[in-house]
C-alpha cells in the first residue's frame, strides 16, 4: 500500500472539510511529525497559511486572528514540548471564549511511553481548558474512516464556534514515512458529499419566553434606581440595543471600554464612561446606592465597579450572558439569564414605554447624579491628565483624539488596560477596542495584537515594557508576514502596577521581587525585526510618530519613558481631584 497516498486521502479529506466549514486560516509551527498536516494545509488552494517559529507566540497570533474575525482558526505543531507551549494561549482562548482548533501531531501508540524522542503524554494535555478533545485515528483509507475524519472536522469546527466559543484539541498520531503524496488526482475528494459541508450544523439565538420577558419588564418599571453595566462585548449590534434599553428604562449605562459602547455612531446620552474614577470615594458611593443592576457579559475591567457591587448586597443583580457559564465574581447574582444580548434588549424594550422625556429634562434625581458625576469627572480627568510632561494616562487622551475612524486599539494588561478604562472617553469614530481579559495575563499580548493586525488595520497596541519583553519573539510575525502595526511601548522600567499595591510599602525587597527593572534598550531588538523604533520626548514627537505609524507600512514602535513613582503620584492626584469635584457637585442635590 502507498502510505503517502493513505496520508493524503485521510488528511486531505480532513483539511478540505475544515475549509468547507469556514476554517480557512492556519498558523503552522515547523516540525517533522506534523509534516502531513503542514503540507496538506499549505497545498489546499483555499487555506491561508501563516508560519511562526515560537509555539507560544504562534498560538497567541492565531488567537488574535480568531478574535478579530470571530471565526475559528487552526493551529498546527509537532509533538512533544511544542504542544505544551500552546498552553498559555489555550487557557486565554478558553477564558475569553475565542474559537481555536489546536491540531497537534503525535507519535503513534507503539512509540508512546517507551523512551521515543519528542514523545510526551499529549492525551488531554490541556485538561479543562478545551471544550473538546479528540484522539484521532492513525491515517487509513477505509470508507468508514473517511467518514470519520470529515465528521471530526465538522464537529471540531462547530464545537469551537458554538457558544460559548473556545478551543478544541485534536491529536493526530502519525507513523513514518510522513510525506503525503501530493500528485494524486482529486486529493480533496475522498468521502466527499456533493454540496457544502459533510454535516451542516445550525445554531440559533437563546431567547427568553415572552412571559418571562413580560414579568421582568413589569418588575423593572417599578424601580427607579437602576443601572445597566456593559462588560466586554463584540457584537456590532449590541451598542444600539443596549443604549436603547437604557433610554427606555432611564437607567444610566456604565460602558466598559471593551463593550464597544464608548465608540461609534450610536446615541450616547445615557452612557457613563468615567465611573472608575469617581466610584472610589465613600461619600459618592453613599449617594449612588442602586436597587437593581442589569449586567451584560463578563465583569468590567474596573475594580471600582466590582467593589461597588459588593458594597451593595441588597441590590438585585441581573446577569445576562449569551452562553452557559457563571461569570459572577461578586457571588451575589439574583438572576442569571442565558439569552442573546441583542434580542433580549429588543424584546424587553418593546414592553417598556417609549422614552418621551428629553435628556436632562425631568429625569430622576438618581440619573441626574450619574450624569453630573460623569460630566464633572470627565472635565477633571482631562484637566489633570493633559500636561506637557509625558505620562501614561495621557497616552489614551491623545489616542482618543487622534485615532482615525474604524481603527483598532489593543490594550495590554496591568496598567494600560486600566488607563484605557479611565482616560478613553466616548466618541463617534467607531474605534474597536480589544484586550486579552480572559486570564488577564501579560504573556502573548504582542502576538495577539499582531494577529489582529493580520485581519484588520490600522491597529495600535499600547503595552508596558514587561509585557513587551515577555513576547519579543512575537515580533517575528510582523517581519515574516509584512504586517502593519503601531506599538506604543510605555517603558517605566518594571512592573508599574505593583507600585499601586501594598507591597510597595515594603521597600527592602520590592524592586527585586515586584518592581523588576529590566534596564533594556529595545531599539536594537525592534530593528532586528525590521521595525522602526522612535523614542519620543514630547507630545509633539508622539503625535508625529503616531501619524507616521498609522500612515506608513510596517512595524512601528513608539517608546514613551516614564517613572513608576511619578505615575503613582499622578494617578492618586487625579483620583483625589475627581473625588473633590464630584462631592462638591453632589452638594447641590
Amino acid at each position: 500500500m502507498n502510505h503517502g497516498k493513505v496520508i493524503s486521502d485521510y488528511i486531505g479529506a480532513f483539511v478540505d472539510e475544515l475549509v468547507r466549514c469556514g476554517v480557512n486560516q492556519v498558523v503552522i509551527n515547523p516540525g517533522s511529525r506534523s509534516t502531513p498536516l503542514a503540507l496538506l494545509m499549505a497545498e489546499h488552494p483555499e487555506m491561508k497559511v501563516w508560519t511562526h517559529i515560537d509555539e507560544r507566540s504562534a498560538a497567541f497570533f492565531a488567537m488574535g486572528i480568531a478574535k478579530a474575525q470571530k471565526k475559528a482558526v487552526a493551529l498546527v505543531c509537532s509533538s512533544g514540548t511544542a504542544v505544551a507551549n500552546y498552553m498559555p494561549a489555550v487557557v486565554e482562548a478558553f477564558q475569553s471564549r475565542v474559537p481555536l482548533l489546536v491540531l497537534t501531531a503525535d507519535r503513534p501508540h507503539e512509540l508512546r511511553e517507551v523512551g521515543a524522542p519528542q514523545a510526551i503524554d499529549q492525551i488531554g494535555i490541556f485538561g479543562k481548558f478545551v471544550k473538546l478533545f479528540i484522539e484521532m485515528s492513525a491515517p487509513d483509507r477505509s470508507p468508514e474512516l473517511q467518514k470519520y475524519v470529515r465528521t471530526a472536522a465538522v464537529r471540531a469546527s462547530a464545537v469551537a464556534l458554538c457558544g460559548p466559543s473556545g478551543p478544541v484539541h485534536l491529536n493526530f498520531p502519525f507513523r513514518e514515512p510522513l510525506l503525503p503524496e501530493l500528485t494524486i488526482p482529486a486529493i480533496w475528494e475522498d468521502g466527499r458529499k456533493q454540496g457544502a459541508c459533510y454535516t451542516q450544523v445550525l445554531t440559533g439565538n437563546r431567547i427568553l419566553e415572552k412571559g418571562q420577558v413580560a414579568t421582568l419588564a413589569g418588575q423593572l418599571k417599578k424601580i427607579e434606581r437602576g443601572l445597566i453595566i456593559c462588560g466586554p462585548h463584540d457584537d456590532p449590534l449590541f451598542a444600539d440595543a443596549a443604549v436603547s434599553l437604557a433610554k427606555r428604562l432611564q437607567y444610566p449605562l456604565l460602558a466598559d471600554p471593551l463593550s464597544q459602547v464608548r465608540s461609534g455612531s450610536h446615541d450616547k446620552e445615557w452612557v457613563i464612561e468615567t465611573y472608575d474614577s469617581f466610584l472610589r470615594d465613600s461619600m459618592v458611593l453613599d449617594q449612588l446606592v442602586p436597587e437593581v443592576v442589569i449586567r451584560f457579559g463578563a465583569m468590567p475591567v474596573s475594580k471600582a465597579v466590582l467593589l461597588y457591587l459588593k458594597r451593595n448586597p441588597a441590590c438585585r443583580q441581573i446577569i445576562v450572558d449569551e452562553d452557559a457559564g457563571w461569570r459572577d465574581p461578586t457571588l451575589m447574582a439574583a438572576d442569571m439569564i442565558y439569552a442573546s444580548a441583542v434580542p433580549f434588549c429588543q424584546e424587553l424594550g418593546k414592553l417598556l414605554e417609549p422614552a418621551t422625556i428629553s435628556f436632562q429634562s425631568g429625569i430622576s434625581s438618581w440619573a441626574q447624579k450619574w450624569f453630573k458625576a460623569n460630566e464633572v469627572a470627565k472635565k477633571e480627568l482631562y484637566k489633570q491628565g493633559k500636561n506637557d510632561a509625558l505620562s501614561e494616562g495621557q497616552v489614551f487622551l491623545e489616542l482618543c483624539e487622534n485615532l482615525p475612524r474604524d481603527a483598532t486599539l489593543f490594550a495590554g494588561n496591568s496598567m494600560p488596560i486600566r488607563d484605557l478604562d479611565t482616560f478613553f472617553f466616548c466618541n463617534d469614530r467607531n474605534i474597536r477596542i480589544m484586550a486579552n481579559r480572559g486570564a488577564n495575563g501579560i504573556d502573548g499580548v504582542v502576538s495577539t495584537a499582531l494577529g489582529v493586525s493580520a485581519a484588520q488595520t490600522p491597529l495600535v497596541l499600547v503595552i508596558g515594557d514587561l509585557s513587551f519583553y515577555h513576547d519579543l519573539n512575537g515580533l517575528l510575525a510582523a517581519k515574516l508576514h509584512r504586517l502593519n502595526a503601531t506599538i506604543i511601548l510605555i517603558n517605566n522600567d518594571g512592573g508599574g502596577i505593583f507600585s499601586f499595591l501594598p507591597q510597595a510599602k515594603l521597600p527592602r525587597h520590592f524592586e527585586t521581587l515586584f518592581g523588576t527593572p529590566l534596564g533594556l534598550d529595545f531599539k536594537p531588538v525592534v530593528e532586528m525585526y525590521q521595525g522602526k523604533f522612535t523614542r519620543v520626548v514630547s507630545w509633539n514627537d508622539f503625535g508625529e510618530a503616531l501619524q507616521q505609524g498609522l500612515t506608513t507600512n510596517g512595524l512601528h514602535v513608539i517608546e514613551i519613558c516614564t517613572k513608576r513613582e511619578e505615575n503613582v503620584r499622578m494617578h492618586r492626584e487625579v483620583w483625589d481631584a475627581v473625588s473633590r469635584s464630584v462631592c462638591a457637585a453632589f452638594a447641590s442635590f
